[in-house]
């Protein structure tokens, strides 16, 4: 069960590309949840992972269900590896939550707050990468199914405006190039993906959406 925008949704998409699974997506109203999927999300949220009629919800355990069942492994085989990669996946969570705060902040200084949050963030990424092409080197992780989705947010923002968000940050750069030609991120949403962004966004009644609205005037 999908939606087509969400990046929760992403994520086990790109997970599921990764490991050759094949798929079938359904996208789900999330503002007229039909009965029959609040039955299997008690949440109300996607993603939902339907195999062989049983239900799993939340992107995290479909991630981990996936690993525990699909080759090849995107998760580490050392123990502590894998802790510290599901602590920066909660840590891209957090970024996620703060970019739903910029694109719903309602006045300029609630944006520039959350602007600066995000900011604080993306440094403390810039200091945590290393040498090589994804967040743990050179392998593709989980880490990376998680944070494609975010800087895929970015490429409607820079159409919008330099925030200085990932101004000097040469390593999440090159992070975000190598994540954006990769060919599961590229198919994990639909071509007309950035079009429906720009509407959402439009829509939410803020100060980014009048940023956009000055832009189109």
């Amino acid at each position: 069960m999908s939606h087509a925008l969400c990046p929760y949704v992403q994520r086990a998409a790109i997970s599921m590309l990764e490991k050759g699974v094949s798929f079938e997506r359904t996208d789900i109203d999330l503002a007229k949840k039909p009965e029959w999927f609040l039955a299997i999300s008690p949440l109300g949220k996607t993603p939902v992972l339907l195999d062989n009629q049983q239900a799993i919800f939340e992107s995290t355990a479909i991630l981990e269900y996936l690993e525990d069942t699909q080759s090849p492994p995107l998760h580490s085989k050392a123990a502590i590896t894998r802790a510290q990669h599901r602590g920066w996946i909660e840590f891209g969570s957090s970024i996620l939550n703060d970019i739903a705060g910029l694109y719903n902040a309602q006045t300029e200084d609630a944006f520039d707050q959350k602007t600066a949050a995000l900011e604080a963030k993306f440094a403390q990424l810039e200091r945590q990468l290393g040498e090589g092409a994804f967040f743990a080197g050179n392998a593709f992780t989980l880490v990376d199914t998680v944070f494609a989705p975010i800087f895929r947010y970015f490429d409607t923002f820079d159409e919008i405006a330099d925030f200085g968000i990932l101004l000097g940050k040469e390593k999440v750069a090159a992070w975000r190039k190598e994540l954006a030609a990769r060919p599961s991120v590229k198919q994990a949403v639909s071509a007309n993906y950035p079009s429906l962004l720009r509407v959402f966004l439009l829509n939410r009644n803020s100060h980014l959406s009048q940023l956009m609205k000055r832009q189109l005037s």
